[in-house]
């Protein structure tokens, strides 16, 4: 049985707390007025004025003398907050599904090597219930206008009397409207969180099954591949909804896979983190560098499926050159630059080099440092999906983004633990437990427990 230690529950705690601390710094900090903003903007330190978004904005404004540019600004501006808030509740929210779907593939593929690692995604899938709950209520907050991440929610965009009409998201507003975007995100969120919570209890009631009665696992196996389906549904309106609805008048039929892609990168990440902090403090004695070796190949094998999802997305819109299109990218090189190509780099090339030798996949450090580096990667890639449409080029990595990142990590961990701590690490009743246990076909010399 797993013991939350004091220690890792006040750290929690701690990240937990410089997450609300930070938000508040970032609400509190944030311009009311246009007034506001060119007052703050000259008081920025000369030192950081040729590199500060900030400073870009009060040029612009005092240039322009434009009130309407202005007013668009200062809801940039005030989105910030809101947005580090939105793409770090999403990005964990997302390795807690992409965990969900793991774990529902190994029941679906009757898979006998993971089920010494059933617990762990159990518990990492446990964040959906809390996670679900913080997302749903940032999109409440959308429909309620409280912020402007989804500028499509503003109903002056529809009216054909408005000089604000769109007739582009007037177009989309059969689909694109608050009540079915509301609706549809309690179907998702519900349809996970109700197929993760059967999924647990025929585990609990295959743990206290008598030898032989394989009920409750035929159960959860139903209930997976009907998961399943819904999933693929699902995974990509939910990604179309949460995240490409940002760039109402942009959009990729592949969208919903790249995703995923990451999605399932970041989980896979997050798990080994998870199972080799376990393994060092004398847990999961049957995971040998076998189970990790297999790890290491699907973050691999998906860091590898995300960037061919990524290029094949880029290259044909790019090379198109079609202005609806284009612009996506345009926007994100021009302001996002840095940052765009450094996540590529932390996405493809980095596990390219690490994982590329099959020895490097069983060998702690290295999965370890590659797990940290993606789910840092995965981060920005998301983060450069959702901030140009939401703060435009007036953003960076600061107390704000960072702060709520540690937040959320702070709960995932939380979350986690907790909900280790509460069964047994071994999957007591599952009929291939004995197979997983004696799983190994990876010859190694060394290993590092």
């Amino acid at each position: 049985m797993y013991i939350f230690s004091q220690k890792l529950k006040t750290l929690s705690f701690v990240l937990m707390a410089v997450g609300i601390l930070s938000l508040a710094f970032g609400f509190i900090t944030t311009p009311s007025t246009v007034e506001d903003v060119n007052n703050q903007m000259e008081h920025v330190d000369a030192d950081h004025s040729e590199d500060s978004d900030s400073h870009e904005t009060a040029v612009k404004i005092n240039d322009h003398h434009d009130e309407a540019h202005a007013e668009h600004v200062l809801t940039q501006l005030k989105n910030r907050p809101w947005s580090a808030l939105y793409v770090s509740a999403l990005f964990f929210l997302f390795i807690a599904l992409g965990t969900l779907f793991f774990m529902a593939i190994q029941y679906i593929g009757q898979a006998g090597w993971s089920v010494v690692l059933l617990r762990v995604m159990e518990a990492m899938s446990t964040y959906l219930i809390p996670g679900g709950l913080i997302v749903f209520l940032i999109l409440l907050a959308g429909g309620l206008h409280f912020h402007h991440i989804f500028h499509w929610m503003d109903a002056s965009l529809i009216d054909p009397n408005s000089p604000n009409f769109d007739p582009i998201i007037e177009g989309k507003s059969g689909y694109l409207n608050v009540p079915f975007f509301l609706l549809r995100a309690v179907v998702y969120l519900g349809g996970w969180i109700g197929a993760l919570l059967l999924i647990k209890k025929y585990s609990i009631e295959q743990e206290n099954a008598e030898v032989g009665n394989n009920i409750a696992y035929n159960k959860a196996f139903k209930v997976s591949a009907i998961f399943m389906v819904f999933f693929g549904v699902t995974s990509s309106t939910g990604s179309w909804d949460w995240v490409m609805s940002v760039d109402p008048h942009w959009f990729s039929t592949l969208f919903g896979w790249y995703v995923f892609s990451g999605m399932f990168v970041s989980a896979l990440a997050m798990m080994v983190l998870v199972v080799v902090y376990l393994k060092t403090k004398g847990y999961l004695q049957t995971v040998n560098h076998s189970h990790i070796h297999d790890l290491g190949k699907f973050m691999f094998g998906f860091s590898i499926f995300w960037t061919y999802l990524w290029f094949s997305q880029f290259v044909l819109y790019w090379y198109a050159n079609i202005p609806e299109e284009v612009t996506y990218y345009i926007a994100r090189f021009a302001d996002y630059k840095v940052a765009f190509w450094t996540m590529v780099v932390m996405n493809f090339v980095f596990p390219l080099i690490v994982l590329m030798d099959s020895g490097k996949k069983s060998y702690y450090p290295y999965m370890v440092v590659t797990g940290v580096v993606l789910i840092i990667g995965h981060y920005m890639d998301l983060f450069i999906m959702i901030m140009p449409g939401s703060v435009g080029s007036h953003w960076y990595f600061g107390v704000v983004e960072i702060g709520t990142f540690l937040g959320f990590l702070g709960l995932f961990i939380f979350c986690t633990a907790n909900n280790l701590s509460k069964r047994s690490l071994i999957a007591k009743g599952h009929p291939m437990l004995k197979e997983s246990e004696h799983y190994h076909y990876y010859n190694i010399e060394h290993e590092d427990h």
